[in-house]
């Protein structure tokens, strides 16, 4: 694994997320309130919707993603499906460093 610049904080919108190519698939990257930095497999567990194009809400370890195809929310810091449902999304390390953005792939 190494890490990866992604870029500037500032470049992902707050409560947004900001798409990364790998070879592997593309991997979304969110900023939660607090500036708070997280990296999941761009896939809901539940029909693979892309959860770049969803609405995070909340902040630290309980920041969430809402699945913009079928409104499932996946936890940021774990990747898991939030009960009732469930499923789990691989998720990446991230790191701010300098206001700058850096994922481990």
């Amino acid at each position: 694994m190494a890490w990866q610049k992604v870029c500037p904080l500032e470049e992902i919108p707050l409560l947004g997320a900001r798409v990364v190519a790998h070879e592997d698939g593309a991997i979304a990257v969110f900023r939660a309130d607090g500036d708070t930095v997280f990296a999941l497999r761009d896939a809901c567990p539940h029909k693979g919707g892309p959860l770049s194009q969803g609405i995070v809400h909340g902040s630290g370890e309980s920041a969430r993603v809402t699945c913009p195809l079928h409104g499932w929310n996946v936890d940021l810091d774990s990747g898991h499906a939030c009960a009732p449902d469930e499923g789990c999304v691989e998720r990446y390390a991230t790191k701010v460093e300098h206001a700058v953005v850096w994922l481990e792939v």
